[in-house]
């Protein structure tokens, strides 16, 4: 094999290993979050006792809950994300495995966006999976509750992706949380509004498809850019440490 040959196959060889560490890192964080299930189980739990004890202390007329119910499942997913972000790179930090990631030949960005991806599938998708009947309990019709489950199966990504940068750039800090929720909450303002608009939108009848682009946008631009982001922002706080 001439040289010009393996400098040919070396990209592939470098995708080839890329998608494998990503691969890697990513089962290795479903098994670790299998093995301190209290954190997998407190986002949930959270979203579902927000949504269950709002129409207690608000109103339970059905009108104000099909009115309200969109913002009620929305602003709870939006803070069940939120409260498990603070462990997203907390334990790697504390084992010292994120030091040991920084250090692979892979890009970083890569493992960071496998490490994001792991942490939707643990917490994003079974908000996803839970709303349908949450939606039911807030007497939400039948085309809201598939418009909201659309929502939410693009918006929260866009959550796990933009708090990644935010967890990221306070890990090592103390009240980390408190500094987290400052620099995320405003970033997340613009998903929560077209989230629960889209819904609106479907419950009146109105066309969603402007509303949903407009996700798909969110999610597009923050897959492409946040994970250089928390990247760049890992190896700061692992500087500053």
């Amino acid at each position: 094999m001439t040289s010009d040959t393996r400098a040919g196959w070396r990209p592939v060889t470098e995708a080839v290993g890329s998608v494998r560490a990503m691969k890697a890192v990513f089962l290795r964080d479903l098994k670790a979050a299998f093995r301190q299930r209290q954190d997998l189980l407190n986002p949930l739990l959270f979203f579902i006792m927000v949504v269950t004890l709002f129409p207690l202390g608000v109103s339970p007329e059905v009108s104000f809950l099909q009115q309200a119910g969109s913002g009620i499942l929305w602003v709870a997913a939006l803070l069940s994300v939120l409260l498990s972000l603070d462990h997203l790179f907390r334990h790697d930090y504390d084992d010292g495995t994120l030091e040991q990631l920084v250090l692979q030949p892979q890009p970083l960005f890569l493992l960071v966006l496998a490490k994001v991806a792991a942490h939707w599938v643990l917490t994003g998708l079974p908000l996803v999976l839970l709303a349908p009947v949450l939606g039911i309990m807030v007497h939400l019709d039948g085309n809201s509750i598939g418009v909201l489950c659309l929502t939410l199966l693009i918006g929260t990504p866009v959550l796990s992706l933009i708090g990644a940068i935010g967890a990221a750039l306070t890990l090592g800090l103390r009240s980390a949380g408190v500094l987290l929720s400052l620099l995320i909450i405003p970033l997340y303002i613009p998903v929560l509004i077209f989230g629960t608009g889209t819904v609106a939108a479907a419950g009146d009848g109105a066309p969603v498809g402007g509303y949903v682009a407009l996700m798909g946008a969110f999610l597009v631009l923050a897959v492409t850019l946040a994970p250089f982001a928390s990247a760049a922002a890992l190896r700061i706080s692992l500087s500053n440490a």
